[in-house]
């Protein structure tokens, strides 16, 4: 019985951990900037057919395909950001709902004429496969490769967006765009780089997910629900809420279809109702 609930906690949490990397960009994105990006889960997909086209077309390793597909997802976002996004940052958030989620129509179909509709499988390398057996339990290699990646990335965000410099010019734009700019801010900039940064995670996000979930073109769509939620619940802008919310929702969503499979995949959304109602701002949102 004890084994069971440590490999439900464990791979519950490793599950919440590959949430935390598809949504923090977008927590970054909707808290700090104030926009509301629907096409966020087509940036991790970007990344993940980065991965793929690396690994079975190229012929690239596994960890070398990564950081490319950070740039990739980064880049891409860069140029819609300076091309379309900046036009609609004083717009109405319908506007901005309308035309991100079309753009996710859009890369959709591209993928799918590109890569057709089927699952595109990867293959790591073997020392990220079989399992590690412990404490009367067999912890999957990938799974906990995937935990420390998660780990390593929050704490860098924390530090780069509570103790640096630029954390401080982010803040300072975020609160007052006119006074940061008077103090010699290049409020765009800074932008563009938060922008880039919450995009080319998610598609690093969407490069580790293809293990776990696979890679279809309706990944962005699919998974765009998850990434709110974790947003949501917990709070906008807040890294800490992002990771604590998605690991909740991680190990809710994985004991509840191990435990309760007959509504286990409803879980996570009732999950969401219950904290929100307590807290309609998310567990760490800026209160009013």
């Amino acid at each position: 019985m004890g084994a069971q609930i440590l490999g439900v906690l464990f791979d519950g949490f490793a599950y919440g951990m590959l949430l935390f990397l598809l949504s923090v960009g977008l927590s970054v994105t909707l808290g700090l900037m104030n926009f509301i990006n629907l096409a966020h889960g087509a940036f991790a997909m970007i990344g993940g057919y980065v991965t793929v086209t690396l690994m079975n077309y190229l012929g690239w390793p596994f960890l070398a395909s990564l950081p490319m597909a950070f740039l990739a997802a980064a880049i891409v976002s860069v140029a819609l950001e300076r091309t379309l996004f900046r036009r609609l940052y004083t717009s109405d958030p319908l506007q901005q709902v309308l035309f991100t989620i079309g753009l996710v129509f859009v890369i959709s179909a591209i993928a799918a004429y590109l890569f057709t509709t089927e699952v595109q499988p990867v293959r790591v390398p073997d020392y990220l496969r079989g399992s590690i057996e412990a404490i009367d339990y067999t912890f999957g290699v990938y799974r906990i490769f995937l935990i420390a990646v998660a780990l390593v990335i929050t704490a860098l965000l924390v530090i780069g967006l509570e103790y640096t410099r630029f954390g401080a010019m982010v803040r300072a734009a975020v609160d007052n765009q006119r006074m940061a700019s008077g103090l010699g801010i290049d409020v765009e900039t800074v932008f563009a780089i938060t922008f880039a940064l919450g995009s080319g995670l998610a598609g690093l996000g969407g490069a580790l997910s293809i293990e776990i979930v696979g890679l279809d073109p309706s990944f962005a769509f699919h998974y765009l629900v998850y990434m709110l939620i974790v947003v949501a619940v917990g709070g906008l802008g807040s890294i800490r809420g992002s990771f604590v919310a998605a690991t909740l929702l991680g190990i809710g969503d994985v004991a509840g279809k191990y435990y309760v499979p007959e509504i286990g995949a409803f879980l996570i959304y009732g999950l969401m109702i219950g904290i929100l109602f307590f807290v309609p701002l998310g567990l760490f949102g800026k209160r009013a």
